[in-house]
């Protein structure tokens, strides 16, 4: 079947604006524009539009999403696998959350007794099962797993306030960083400031800070497209500012 923009964006849920802007940026073109002027697509763009929304589901920004689907590698049916495989992930943490929420509730109405760490079990789980996710392979590969499990089991441990206070730091590296970047200088006050922040958030995973490591985790950002594309998300090129700012901060840059 083809489809006009209105037909494709009823029969995906997505707005007729939605699909103009994905071909404005090359992300979803039509199959043709017929004679009336109207965007045409056919079932090759129908496919292509589902793996976007698959992407965008598991939060990809768009020009992560376009860069994916335009390389010469991109397989579909391994995409599809991958998605399936991160979408149980993520119904396995929204299952721990309910569980949680179940409990909670339970406790509320004096049915059972609830503990303040029992309360943020299942989000500190989730913190952990994402980072696996995402990052787990290369971290356990660079940091050993020993060094890891203490990790886990330090996230595992925190009390309300620790948990509220690393949510904060996090929020607060992002802010900083993205105001440093503005002055171009990773040596400057706010840079080295964010530097100090990213320090303090990582205590709350690590057993043991050193500044060699602290800079080697600044250089995976860069060499990492994943954890370059969570630094770069609003501003690109922050990740290599953020890790120039840490050599810095940590005696690391090359003079």
């Amino acid at each position: 079947m083809e489809y006009t923009v209105q037909k494709l964006g009823r029969l995906a849920g997505v707005s007729t604006r939605t699909l103009r802007y994905y071909d404005e940026i090359g992300l979803l073109k039509p199959a043709r524009i017929n004679s009336s002027g109207y965007r045409i697509y056919g079932e090759d763009e129908v496919n292509r539009l589902q793996q976007i929304l698959f992407f965008r589901e598991l939060d990809v920004s768009l020009d992560r999403i376009k860069e994916l689907m335009s390389s010469p590698s991109f397989n579909s049916s391994e995409a599809l696998k991958e998605h399936r495989e991160k979408l149980l992930d993520k119904r396995r943490q929204l299952d721990r959350l309910i569980a949680n929420v179940e409990r909670t509730i339970q406790y509320q109405e004096g049915r059972m007794n609830m503990t303040d760490q029992e309360k943020f079990e299942g989000f500190k789980q989730q913190l952990i099962d994402d980072n696996e996710q995402k990052y787990g392979k290369e971290i356990r590969e660079k940091y050993g797993d020993a060094a890891i499990e203490r990790s886990n089991a330090k996230v595992k441990n925190m009390t309300k306030e620790q948990y509220e206070e690393v949510s904060r730091l996090a929020d607060e590296v992002l802010s900083t960083l993205g105001q440093a970047y503005q002055t171009g200088d990773p040596a400057g006050e706010l840079a080295q400031k964010a530097a100090d922040l990213h320090k303090q958030w990582l205590t709350y995973y690590w057993s043991d800070y050193s500044k060699e490591a602290h800079a080697g985790l600044a250089q995976m950002y860069v060499d990492d497209e994943r954890f370059k594309a969570y630094y770069d998300a609003k501003q690109p090129g922050a990740a290599e500012f953020l890790r120039d700012a840490i050599l810095v901060y940590t005696g690391m840059a090359k003079s």
